[in-house]
């Protein structure tokens, strides 16, 4: 029959409940079912419908309910955090890492402590929207609500504890927050008591591939008992526990962000790395994950929607395979960590106002701007990879793509292309076999996470793409750049 695991996938875009079967050596997955996970306006304030989630959540669970599960794991994006009071409730909705409520606050926290302070301390890349800055923000703009507060929770800390009752910080997720000193693996709490964070609220830190506790009777009474493991809940470490990505292979974890990096035994943090806003996140069994966010499929997603609004409904398959078309080749490139498209009302608009501001041709249809965003990431891929070879001093011969992102055909040969290394693209559903795989570990299930990882490799086939039109690609990288410094802010 085989040994089941339940995987609770909650990515920015859409979340999954996931089951794994183990058998002779063997793993097979199957989608129990998926659901949107879309944002709320409420007084103004992007917030996640933190409630809506965990109904889904419990109704993967009863599906589930005829199968016996060796046990069940949750992982979801990072950063993004609950406030809970003494009886353990939700002070508040937990905020969108897209609210606006941090745009300055970096700017405020290095007044108090350096940039080159908080980074010898974490070790992690400074982007607005890091738990570091959203909790100062809270602190500075709504102090009685930090106040009225008992504990403090990441998303996948607090959905675990509403499975068990017993709220720990997962330390791959922990790290996201920025909180983290990575040489001790501890709270950074001289650092957030400079910054008057009040640590009181900071639960315990435990490694991925622990067992938390037991489901509870009220969850799910058909599922009572089962052991819920920690595994990397942090979405990209599971992405990334289920392939090996060390040595002289990279990998982009390819989705709504893209998120391209190496994994190393020990943090990376030289100035150099701080200077290039490299991150060190943890891994599972004691790595570290030195990578950096690239803004990812989300501006071919936001794109979508502003077509949507337009009454013009795209899938995917159509409009990648118009994207295909060489006339539309190397018209517009933009750079997509842009900050012009972080959270723009509308994509299009912003996408054309770019190219208007760097001299370019305003792509003139959905297939032109699909190409334009395909191209870019490839060129930003490259510029990233060749940084990251410059910081970790080891030249890459081969890039791991996993995640949904991978099954974009077109932007894996780009990627080949502009790169010039070879690309192997998948499994697609990474970031549950990696969830998985550490479930596996925690329940003996294998000796190894190697074995794990062996096991992902011949259940899951993989797709090659050989570098090609290197010339082409190489002549149009310089303009890239130019485009990138031209806007840098």
């Amino acid at each position: 029959m085989g040994d089941h695991f339940l995987a609770i996938d909650l990515g920015a875009e859409s979340g999954r409940a996931m089951l794994g079967r183990l058998d002779a050596g063997v793993l097979s997955l199957n989608e129990v079912c998926r659901f949107p996970n879309e944002p709320l306006r409420e007084n103004g304030s992007l917030r996640w419908d933190i409630t809506r989630l965990w109904n889904e959540i419990r109704n993967g669970l009863n599906l589930t309910a005829g199968t016996p599960l060796a046990s069940i794991g949750v992982d979801t994006w990072g950063c993004d955090y609950a406030l809970l009071d003494s009886a353990g409730g939700l002070v508040e909705n937990p905020y969108h890492y897209r609210d606006t409520r941090t745009n300055g606050v970096m700017e405020s926290v290095w007044q108090r402590v350096s940039r080159e302070e908080i980074y010898k301390i974490t070790g992690i890349q400074f982007l607005v929207f890091n738990t570091l800055y959203q909790l100062y923000a809270a602190c500075q703009s709504t102090p009685a609500v930090v106040q009225s507060a008992a504990s403090f929770g990441t998303i996948p800390d607090l959905l675990n504890y509403w499975l068990t009752g017993e709220l720990r910080a997962e330390y791959t997720m922990a790290t996201t927050t920025q909180f983290v000193d990575a040489s001790t693996r501890s709270w950074a709490t001289t650092l957030l008591d400079r910054l008057e964070i009040p640590t009181r609220l900071l639960p315990p830190l435990v490694e991925p591939g622990a067992v938390l506790g037991r489901l509870k009777t009220e969850v799910c009474p058909a599922l009572a008992g089962t052991p819920i493991v920690l595994p990397a809940c942090h979405d990209t470490g599971s992405a990334v526990a289920s392939v090996s990505a060390a040595g002289t292979t990279a990998f982009i974890s390819s989705g709504t962000w893209s998120l391209l990096g190496t994994e190393l035994p020990a943090p990376v943090m030289s100035a150099k790395a701080r200077d290039l806003n490299f991150t060190n996140e943890g891994g599972v069994a004691g790595t570290t994950r030195l990578l950096k966010n690239i803004g990812g499929l989300w501006l071919l997603q936001a794109c979508r929607r502003s077509w949507a609004r337009a009454g013009q409904e795209l899938g995917y398959d159509a409009l990648l395979s118009a994207a295909r078309d060489d006339a539309h080749a190397f018209q517009s490139l933009v750079d997509p960590d842009y900050p012009g498209f972080f959270q723009p009302p509308d994509m299009v608009s912003a996408i054309s106002e770019y190219c208007v501001q760097t001299g370019q041709r305003v792509p003139d249809s959905p297939a032109a701007f699909a190409r334009a965003i395909l191209e870019s990431l490839a060129f930003k891929y490259r510029v990233i990879l060749e940084s990251l070879e410059e910081v970790a001093g080891v030249r890459f011969g081969e890039i791991r793509i996993v995640g949904g992102g991978s099954r974009n055909h077109l932007l894996n040969q780009f990627t080949a292309d502009a790169t010039g290394r070879i690309v192997v693209a998948g499994p697609v559903e990474a970031t549950a076999l990696g969830n998985i795989a550490m479930q596996m570990l925690a329940t003996e299930a294998v000796a190894s996470l190697a074995e794990a990882r062996a096991i992902i490799e011949r259940s899951f086939p993989v797709q090659r793409f050989t570098p090609a039109s290197r010339d082409a690609w190489d002549a149009q990288y310089a303009r890239f750049q130019d485009y990138v410094e031209m806007t840098c802010v």
